[in-house]
Parts: C-alpha cells; structure tokens; sequence
C-alpha cells in the first residue's frame, strides 16, 4: 500500500497498485473548489498511469461526500476559470478511461453529484442525499447537463438539473443513479471490487470504459463547450444569476427579477 496526502485529498495505492483511493480531505463540506481539483489532478499524475490500476474511487472525509463546487469560483469574473477547471477533471478522467466509483455518505450535491454520477458505480449509505441544487442560486450545471441524461434518461436528468430537488438514497437506486445502499458503503465497494474487478483484464477493463462511454465523451466534446458558452455569455450576463450567486454568499433571501429571458 502506498500513500500520500496533499492538503485536501487523501491518495492511497491498494490492491498492490490496482485500486486508487482518493479520500476528499476538506470536511465538513469536502467542497471541489479549486485547491481540491488541483489535489485530485496531482493524484492522478502521480497514479493512474500505472499499468495494473482497474478503478479509482472517490469517498468524503467525515459525515459527508461533498457539498459541491465552490460558489464563490461560480461568480461572474470567475467562472470562466472554474468552469475549465472543474470540466477538465471530467475530460481527464474520460481520457483515462478507468472504471471508477464514489462512496458516498450523507450530502452528495451540485458538483459534488456531478462527480459521483461521472463514477462507473455508487455505493451509498442510507443517510445519503442526491441534489443539482444549482438552480436555486439561479444557475445551472454545465456538466450536469450532460451526464445526468445519459447515465438516468432525460425525463430524470431534467428532474433533478432544473427542480433542483434533493432524493434519499432509495429513491437514487430506483432510478438507477445507485449502485447499491448499504450501512458501510465502502466495504460494500471493496467487496464488489475483489468479487468482480480484481481478476480482470486492467487494460480490456479500460478498453470496455472507453467503449460503453463513448456518447458520453462525444457530448463532453460537442455538447459541453456549448454549455460553457451559454453559462459564461448568457447566464452570466443576467441580474438573477449573479443575485442568487451574491445573496448566498451574503447568507440572504435573492431578490429575483420578474423579467422573463426571450
């Protein structure tokens, strides 16, 4: 086993190099801001080109797996530079091609379910909560906005992108964005991975990733710059986004305007 810690993310080599552990190491929030990716980037410099990896998993440090992207990034002079940040991880990640799974306990929300969706499997407990709350605050996810329809179908996607609304871990198994629930989500993953991963192919089990997440990649191309542009130059532009942005960090009701966009 091999280990090492940045400030905010936790690496752990197992599995004599075929498992990758990223424990987020910034409770109680675990929040993606970008001192987190830029710890996540670095463990995946450090790791994931070894030959014998099968999967990389995610888990929270403390009660929760994360809150989601730092809202303060989300601001008009900043966005364009979170939006690239936090995107690149996804289009690493769809680079490498490694099978991958979150752990999941407690708040799972915004970016932070963005990055549980991406994963291969979740294992979750049942305290767990699922939410793109993002509209809330008046804006939407980019990313999100692609993932969530492949991976649950439109009609689910659209549901939880723009109503906003949290689910329980039940209901995130019936509609087949949870693997399994259980009280110990990560022995559950560490007994799937022996069961079902450990004795296969590194290199097929990358091959077989690449090959079912192909739409997906196509969309992270095509679609997701698209997205960017639309959150960046338009939705950025109106008083509500920015609002809902200022009125959170000042710990305020938002003061929404009635003017609809044509």
């Amino acid at each position: 086993m091999s280990t090492s810690e940045s400030s905010c993310v936790v690496a752990d080599l197992r599995e004599d190099g075929q498992l990758l552990h990223l424990t987020l190491n910034a409770p109680k929030a675990n929040i993606l801001d970008s001192k987190m990716l830029a710890g996540i980037g670095d463990a995946l410099d450090k790791y994931a080109d070894g030959k014998a990896l099968k999967a990389i998993a995610f888990e929270g440090e403390g009660k929760h797996f994360c809150f989601g992207a730092s809202v303060e990034e989300h601001q008009a002079d900043q966005a364009a530079a979170m939006l690239e940040t936090f995107h690149g991880l996804f289009r690493r990640l769809s680079d490498l091609a490694i099978p991958t799974a979150a752990i999941v306990r407690g708040q799972c929300l915004g970016g932070g379910l963005e990055l549980a969706a991406y994963c291969s499997w979740i294992f979750a407990n049942h305290s767990s909560h699922f939410g793109q709350p993002e509209i809330k605050l008046a804006v939407f996810p980019p990313m999100a906005s692609v993932l969530l329809p492949w991976r649950l179908g439109g009609g689910r996607g659209l549901d939880l992108c723009v109503s906003g609304r949290s689910i329980d871990a039940e209901e995130a198994q019936q509609i087949g964005l949870v693997y399994k629930v259980s009280d110990d989500p990560a022995s559950a993953f560490e007994r799937f991975f022996a069961e079902n991963i450990k004795g296969l192919s590194a290199t097929s089990l990358r091959i077989a990733e690449k090959a079912v997440r192909m739409p997906l990649a196509r969309s992270l191309e095509h679609d997701l710059p698209l997205l960017e542009k639309l959150y960046i130059e338009d939705l950025m532009q109106t008083h509500d986004a920015n609002e809902g942005i200022t009125a959170f960090l000042e710990k305020r009701a938002p003061h929404f305007s009635a003017d609809a966009v044509n």
